[in-house]
């Protein structure tokens, strides 16, 4: 049996208490968190698991030595002080990435160079020769991580950030982020047990995302590469184990999910990403404007979806949101809607009261993430039923 070792996953802020709740639910253990971060403890295997299948997490790292640094030269030494050819050899290749919270160093490439010098030099003194950098596919990726005088050094067992899915070929203006699309979704309370719609599904990642939700689809299952796969332990039928054990707990899925977009070309590429993703059986596009659209089904609704903010798109905001808040009150009884939006004064417009709102961040915008009951006719002949 694979011995367990300490793994931090990172995600984006307010993520984590569901970050952690799917660590725990995958079988994590000795699950905490932090600010943008989860630390769990697992297996290898579990390693495996975690990268396939959350949702929440942008990057599994696994943490291989903290140390307490005062200058350049302790940098150096702690660095030195590890073993790197336990994870490579001479003839491979490393990239390092840096995360600062110091006042001892400012710079993030300088930490990076005084790090590549301490493992180039290590292999130099031991083998005579050298591995390279390569920054675009590296066969090991090391992770800096400076907090104050604590330094830790991690191996990135994902590699690309694990919102990069496998799935998505076209984008359109503003695309919204896969893990960010997962995130609401769960915060919305998605769980696959009425029907769903997108009104301005764009690419169609909330759709793809909400989909996989529903049939508890591993997340990563159609992505191409994890770091791992080029470790020095990579145990490939362990792996093949971990993704035919997971397909077996997918499920059945018994409403419809379905997008709109009033871009034709926008269809197009939200067509072309959920055939990627394998998921056409379960979701359905058209071309429809949703202002101009009504509630086509009966009994409850769930509706997730990301308006444009105005940031990149010219639209009269204050109409816009206006139209968001006429076309629920009018046309969508009995619906559960969320939205994300950056433009916290357009909110005003919409002539609802949200009945949740909760801060996130959409990129390096401040956002919030609403929730609008819309009742059978008005909330006051619901509740005196």
């Amino acid at each position: 049996m694979d011995k367990n070792f300490k793994m931090v996953a990172k995600t984006f802020f307010g993520f984590e208490e569901i970050l952690a709740k799917e660590i725990q639910q995958l079988g994590g253990q000795e699950v905490q968190t932090g600010t943008r971060v989860v630390s769990f403890s697992g297996d290898k295997g579990f390693m495996y698991k975690a990268n396939l299948s959350l949702r929440t997490a942008l990057k599994v790292l696994k943490p291989i030595k903290t140390f307490k640094v005062f200058d350049d030269k302790s940098l150096y030494d702690g660095i030195s002080s590890i073993n790197w050819s336990e994870f490579m050899s001479e003839k491979q290749t490393f990239v390092v990435d840096v995360t600062l919270y110091s006042e001892v160093f400012n710079n993030s490439q300088f930490v990076g160079l005084k790090t590549k010098d301490a493992i180039v030099d290590q292999f130099r003194t031991n083998t005579g020769t050298r591995p390279s950098i390569d920054k675009d596919f590296p066969d090991l990726r090391v992770h800096i991580h400076l907090d104050r005088e604590y330094c830790t050094v991690s191996l990135d067992s994902s590699g690309d950030s694990l919102h990069h899915r496998g799935y998505r070929s076209a984008t359109n203006i503003a695309p919204i982020n896969e893990v960010l699309a997962a995130g609401m979704l769960i915060l919305a309370g998605w769980d696959g047990k009425s029907h769903f719609l997108d009104p301005m599904c764009g690419s169609g990642t909330i759709l793809a995302e909400a989909a996989m939700i529903a049939c508890n689809i591993p997340a990563n299952i159609n992505r191409k590469e994890f770091a791992f796969e080029k470790w020095k332990d990579w145990d490939n039928d362990l792996f093949d184990q971990i993704i035919d054990s997971m397909m077996k707990k997918t499920r059945e899925f018994h409403y419809t999910i379905t997008g709109f977009d009033k871009a034709p070309s926008a269809v197009r590429k939200a067509q072309d990403n959920i055939l990627n993703a394998n998921l056409e059986d379960y979701v359905t596009i058209k071309q429809q404007d949703f202002f101009d659209s009504k509630k086509e089904i009966e009994g409850p609704l769930h509706m997730v979806f990301n308006p444009p903010y105005g940031e990149r798109l010219d639209i009269d905001m204050e109409r816009f949101y206006r139209e968001i808040g006429d076309t629920f009150k009018q046309h969508y009884p009995n619906t559960q809607a969320w939205f994300i939006t950056a433009n916290l004064e357009a909110l005003k417009f919409v002539g609802l009261k949200p009945t949740r709102k909760i801060k996130l961040f959409n990129g390096k915008l401040e956002a919030r993430l609403l929730k609008y009951d819309i009742y059978e006719g008005s909330k006051r002949t619901k509740f005196q039923q």
